[in-house]
């Protein structure tokens, strides 16, 4: 987020998909100062985006008329999905000279041109180095953001890797090795 200037207070950050990275990307955006939308398909996830992440703001991607009223209105935009969507809608909701950056890995992007010709960019990330890693946690330990996690014993993974296929994790499985062999 901080390569993209994504770390701005007062401005505004739209985060697709609230699982294991988005959750994240909630927590950081707050941390930054930023108000917060989280963008998901499934209205199930707006409380605990809300009460528990402390999202600002909650939509529903394929509600319409809930997209409309974001046009033009965000900053930042970070795209947790790895399933198949399309970006031009999302790519709406940015204003001039707004960034939307991809950490979850789609199939294929596809994105009409003129979406791009209005000032937005749509970009990649990759994992940082040693040095941007420990920035941070650094900045994770700075400002008491963590990870939301399940943790499972290692003859339960089967049944975890079922509830990932289903989608019914929240938002991490950390596996106990050491409890795993009590």
């Amino acid at each position: 987020m901080t390569r993209h200037n994504m770390n701005q207070p007062g401005k505004s950050l739209g985060v697709i998909g609230l699982g294991g990275l988005g959750h994240m990307a909630v927590k950081f955006g707050k941390a930054f100062g930023l108000k917060v939308t989280v963008l998901s398909t499934s209205e199930s996830k707006r409380d605990e985006a809300i009460s528990v992440l402390g999202a600002d703001n909650f939509v529903v991607s394929s509600d319409k008329k809930q997209m409309e009223s974001l046009k033009n209105s965000l900053d930042f935009i970070v795209d947790t999905a790895s399933g198949d969507h399309p970006f031009d809608p999302y790519l709406a909701l940015l204003k001039v000279g707004g960034v939307m950056a991809l950490v979850g890995f789609p199939g294929e992007i596809r994105v009409h041109p003129a979406t791009l010709n209005l000032g937005r960019t749509l970009s990649g990330s990759v994992t940082g180095g040693t040095k941007d890693t420990q920035e941070m946690m650094n900045f994770c330990a700075a400002n008491k953001i963590y990870p939301e996690i399940e943790v499972i014993k290692i003859d339960y993974v089967n049944e975890a890797l079922e509830r990932l296929v289903n989608r019914d994790v929240r938002y991490r499985f950390v596996i106990d090795i050491e409890g795993s062999f009590k």
